[in-house]
């Protein structure tokens, strides 16, 4: 990419829905897309793996689409793979730019130089929270409230364990808030919902709670959807449905 063009190969990393919407809550999904710009050549994978998890968070940027209308939020979505760079790590993670996601392995990014590190941060990784940190110090300039919902989702089974929460809260320092959520999305009887489930969440492994949220002393909490709810419009929807009446409860006190 020459320069700051834009083109359909090298996207905005960071897609911006409902700036101006006057909800407490921000809503962010940092797995949204699996896009990778040709000069990469897919890191080497079959076009099968980049529909996978491993690419991105299927079904998690429809929900969060979903979910910035009906709350009048703004949402921030990412532009490319997790697999060029996972915006949800620290960069100095091991699993910023993962060598093996799951079981797969990605060689190409194996032996990355630190210049190439450095060229993916500052494409990808800086401009999307730089955008978010901005919307963020406007909202306290403006003494406007700030719930931090970032939006993700999970696979079904796991190095074949089957999973079997359909969704999960999770949360650090926000526990009062995520107990509340995952209390008001179980009172639906045919969800199983848990907190901190199928993760946790660590200053190590996690950037948005703990950078956004903590360091800001917001309110943060993230979801995650089992991905087999989501594979449909009509699932998407669905739950956003859920997650906006939940969030409605858990935060009306």
């Amino acid at each position: 990419m020459s320069g700051n063009a834009l083109t359909h190969d090298w996207p905005q990393p960071v897609e911006i829905l409902n700036p101006a919407g006057v909800s407490p809550f921000v809503l962010t999904c940092e797995h949204a897309s699996n896009h990778m710009p040709k000069e990469y050549a897919a890191l080497g994978l079959p076009e099968a793996e980049l529909r996978r998890h491993i690419a991105w968070d299927i079904g998690a940027a429809d929900v969060t689409r979903h979910l910035s209308q009906l709350l009048d939020a703004p949402a921030f979505l990412s532009g490319y793979s997790r697999l060029l760079i996972d915006l949800n790590r620290p960069l100095v993670a091991p699993s910023s730019i993962p060598a093996i996601s799951e079981t797969t392995r990605i060689a190409a990014n194996e032996a990355i130089s630190a210049d190439e590190r450095m060229r993916r941060a500052d494409l990808m990784f800086h401009p999307f929270h730089d955008t978010v940190s901005e919307h963020l110090d406007q909202r306290r300039d403006d003494g406007r409230p700030a719930i931090i919902i970032a939006v993700h989702s999970f696979t079904p089974v796991f190095k074949g364990f089957a999973r079997p929460w359909h969704a999960g809260i999770l949360f650090s320092h926000s526990e009062a808030s995520g107990q509340a959520l995952v209390k008001a999305l179980g009172r639906d009887p045919d969800l199983v919902v848990a907190a901190n489930e199928p993760y946790v969440i660590t200053r190590e492994e996690d950037y948005t709670v703990p950078v956004h949220g903590e360091d800001r002393g917001l309110d943060a909490v993230l979801i995650e959807i089992r991905q087999d709810l989501l594979e449909t419009p009509e699932g998407c929807a669905l739950w956003a449905r859920r997650l906006h009446a939940a969030l409605a409860s858990a935060f009306s006190g």
